[in-house]
């Protein structure tokens, strides 16, 4: 990584105005380097996802919602396309199924659309070269929620939730390669009963494969 080049951002946002207060207060410059170029903007799911892979930015501003889906589809059918872009949430919502949602897909960080563009400009840096970075109120709570000590709040994903706790037992073993038979002995119940519950989690995700199901797992670090 040259640390003087500089660094390309891609853009998402659904809103056309704040694209264009976004790229003008990057483009103007803060007077340090690397500089921050936007090299890019979408609107929408499927413009991102084909921008981003068309472009190859370094960083990936994107917004929590969007039509078509959300900032998480965005990074999983980019991550899945094999994108070694870096992701930033930038978003006006601070809810905390929305801050987990996006970094659960892979995002390095999470800000809201409160931050100065100075301080957006610095939060691209950071992230570029590795650090992970929060809006003040925010890092707290995400320290806690992938934190496994007592009393940690839990994550929050509802396509998580939905499912069972038995179901999630079977969903880990299953995307981790075991067999049904293997897996009934390992939970101590039949294989008619982990075929069940397989079935209950395809429907439940709306995945077609064992392949799916196992990257919806990982996808969501349940692996």
């Amino acid at each position: 990584m040259n640390d003087e080049a500089p660094i390309r951002v891609y853009l998402v946002d659904d809103h056309a105005l704040f694209r264009s207060g976004v790229r003008a207060e990057l483009d103007r410059g803060d007077g340090r380097t690397p500089v921050v170029e936007v090299i890019g903007e979408a609107g929408s799911v499927d413009e991102a996802v084909a921008g981003i892979g068309h472009l190859v930015p370094d960083v990936v501003l994107l917004d929590v919602h969007l039509p078509g889906g959300g900032g998480a589809e965005i990074l999983r059918r980019a991550r899945a396309a094999g994108t070694e872009s870096v992701f930033l949430a930038l978003s006006v919502s601070d809810a905390g199924e929305d801050v987990i949602s996006v970094i659960r897909a892979g995002a390095r960080g999470y800000v809201t659309k409160t931050i100065s563009g100075r301080d957006l400009a610095d939060a691209v840096r950071r992230v570029r070269v590795g650090d992970a970075v929060f809006s003040p109120r925010l890092a707290g709570f995400v320290l806690d929620a992938f934190s496994d000590r007592p009393g940690a709040a839990p994550p929050v994903d509802p396509e998580v939730d939905q499912l069972t706790k038995r179901e999630r037992d079977v969903l880990r073993l299953l995307a981790r390669g075991y067999a049904y038979k293997e897996i009934a002995g390992e939970l101590f119940i039949s294989v008619k009963t982990v075929e069940t519950h397989v079935s209950s989690v395809l429907r439940k995700t709306q995945t077609s494969n064992r392949h799916e199901l196992s990257r919806w797992a990982t996808d969501r670090r349940l692996v």
